[in-house]
């Protein structure tokens, strides 16, 4: 991909114009087919940046998407969530082959309502590419009715209510997104449990690295990335298999070794602080009392 700065949309006419799509019925909401897309040729921008939200279902196409370092091919329909800001880019020159659509939302339009705080708490919103929602036929059908329901309601004569029964039937769609997700983390149970599998070894191994004064306690972002899924993704997914976040994963791991230390050496509490990545003897204690109810010296004491 050629190192240039993605070209931003501010407005959801702004996109149709773009992508040569027929003018919005309503500026701050929209619902588009892949089928009447243009061809987006070699001079055209293809790395974006959108100042609103795009929920698309793509099928069918041999085009890919690129989040960062993430590429994702389209083989099969999958549920794809952006968030404003988020810059993507679509390689290939497929696009043609796409069918699916796409629901554009402004956060214009969810402006004081529930809906404008509550729609950042999705963490699908965060997910990389190739964690898209893989969607069974029966819950493809359920989304495609609400979407219908979303068109058919701009489209129509604006009233009082218009604008409550949209964001009614965007909420029950992000709520199913939210139940489909959960479903997939079940389902896909064997390959969850080796991104459980693969977090152990890889905090077994940081926490053994004997340089981990120097480099400090792992951060959520870089055991991300070093499993190969973003941040909120693998968040969701540990919370569902184990009832924690990755952040307690770490801790856990870290309380194992400050245990291990702490009955089997005679290294001092401000030496294992220090063999741990804590800059501070006391940023270690109050950790160590608040996950085991004792202070490192106690525990210790507990083994003499």
């Amino acid at each position: 991909m050629a190192n240039f700065q993605p070209h931003r949309i501010k407005t959801i006419s702004e996109f149709h114009e773009f992508r040569d799509l027929p003018k919005p019925h309503h500026p701050l909401i929209s619902v588009y087919n892949f089928e009447d897309l243009k061809y987006l040729n070699e001079a055209e921008p293809k790395s974006l940046m959108l100042d609103f939200y795009s929920i698309a279902l793509k099928r069918n196409s041999n085009a890919k998407m690129r989040y960062g370092q993430q590429e994702y091919d389209f083989k099969e329909g999958v549920l794809m969530f952006i968030s404003p800001g988020q810059v993507f880019s679509i390689e290939g020159n497929s696009e043609l082959q796409h069918t699916g659509w796409s629901l554009l939302i402004h956060p214009d339009f969810l402006w004081n309502t529930p809906l404008a705080q509550k729609i950042k708490q999705y963490d699908y919103f965060g997910y990389a590419v190739h964690e898209a929602l893989h969607l069974s036929d029966k819950e493809e059908n359920m989304l495609v009715g609400i979407i219908k329901n979303i068109q058919q309601e701009y489209q129509s004569n604006i009233d009082k209510f218009s604008q409550d029964v949209i964001i009614a039937q965007i909420e029950l769609f992000l709520t199913y997104s939210e139940r489909f997700y959960n479903r997939q983390f079940i389902t896909r149970k064997i390959s969850n449990h080796q991104i459980l599998a693969r977090l152990e070894k890889l905090l077994e191994d940081y926490f053994n690295d004997h340089s981990l004064s120097k480099k400090g306690l792992p951060t959520v972002q870089f055991i991300a990335e070093n499993l190969n899924v973003s941040p909120n993704y693998l968040s969701g997914l540990l919370k569902l298999l184990t009832g924690q976040s990755t952040q307690q994963h770490i801790h856990n791991k870290l309380i194992e070794k400050a245990k291990e230390k702490l009955s089997t050496t005679t290294l001092s509490i401000s030496e294992i602080a220090f063999e741990l990545g804590f800059e501070h003897q006391q940023s270690f204690s109050k950790l160590f009392k608040t996950k085991t109810n004792v202070s490192p010296l106690e525990f210790r004491q507990s083994f003499n």
